[in-house]
């Protein structure tokens, strides 16, 4: 049975689900007991809580974690799907587990408090985006998050796990007595956040040029020529005017956009130019997939 290949192509999506969930909890909990918890940092989610349990009763942090996600576990198997709450089961496990391990190494880093939370955040947000793009999370805020917006579709997911980080925040102010662990939450949120986006959704990222203009077979051959990017020729049509002209969609890197606007602007100084933000660009002369 195990050697069809169905069984052996399942085998090593579990293994490679597996590898993925050990990196990613080992530097997750190198995060959260080297650096954040010992610096009374607490950067949101279930995380967030269970440092501040830690703090007030003593209560590991890796069982607080484990605690707090049974109920949440079982909501996602009933409300968002078994295949779903199996993927994250394995990975809340396995976050116990070496929060637990890493406890019992007894290093922690007590310096400088905004290196910790700079290193905490750092070390969180590439073991969340490891567990991340094995199509499984680490529990906690995330299934709150998700099963809300199921119920409540006009509220987006993102601004749902911020209104719940907030709330762990207010709580780390009134534990701690201390505004300033809340700033240094903050840096841990946003260097974790920034981790994550630049590993999920890649370092490549550019802009997109939206460029409407009279003279776009001049301007798509010398931006071809003098920046080495292509276009595409999109049908266009002039609201007022109802004439039809093609517009260029055109993807460069950010230190080409002033070159493409210079190129445009002198065959067309009418022109009309969209520039906006793409987290990630894949294909040719960019990053392969």
């Amino acid at each position: 049975m195990w050697e069809t290949p169905g069984y052996r192509k399942q085998w090593k999506t579990w293994a490679a689900d597996l590898v993925f969930d050990l990196t990613g909890g080992l530097l997750s909990a190198l995060g959260t007991q080297v650096f954040s918890a010992p610096n009374r940092i607490a950067p949101g989610g279930v995380t967030g809580i269970s440092i501040l349990v830690n703090y007030l009763t003593g209560l590991p942090i890796s069982m607080t974690v484990l605690a707090l996600n049974l109920p949440l576990l079982i909501l996602a198997w009933f409300f968002l799907g078994k295949g779903f709450s199996v993927k994250t089961v394995q990975s809340v496990l396995v976050m116990t587990l070496t929060l637990e391990l890493v406890k019992l190494w007894g290093f922690t880093y007590q310096g400088d408090t905004i290196l910790a939370a700079l290193y905490g955040g750092v070390l969180g947000g590439v073991g969340v985006a490891m567990v991340f793009m094995r199509g499984s999370t680490t529990g906690g805020t995330d299934i709150v998050a998700r099963f809300i917006q199921k119920r409540m579709r006009a509220v987006s997911v993102g601004k749902l796990l911020m209104g719940l980080d907030g709330l762990v925040l207010l709580c780390a102010a009134i534990v701690y007595r201390d505004i300033e662990t809340v700033l240094f939450a903050m840096v841990s949120m946003f260097a974790r956040t920034r981790m994550m986006d630049s590993i999920l959704y890649g370092l490549d990222v550019g802009k997109v040029l939206i460029i409407v203009t009279q003279a776009y077979d001049a301007a798509a051959e010398r931006i071809g020529r003098e920046v080495s990017r292509g276009c595409t020729l999109l049908d266009g049509k002039g609201s007022y005017t109802r004439r039809e002209r093609p517009v260029l969609l055109c993807a460069v890197r950010k230190n080409q956009v002033h070159e493409v606007k210079r190129i445009v602007f002198e065959l067309d100084s009418g022109a009309f130019i969209m520039a906006m933000e793409a987290n990630e660009v894949i294909g040719k002369g960019f990053r392969a997939y």
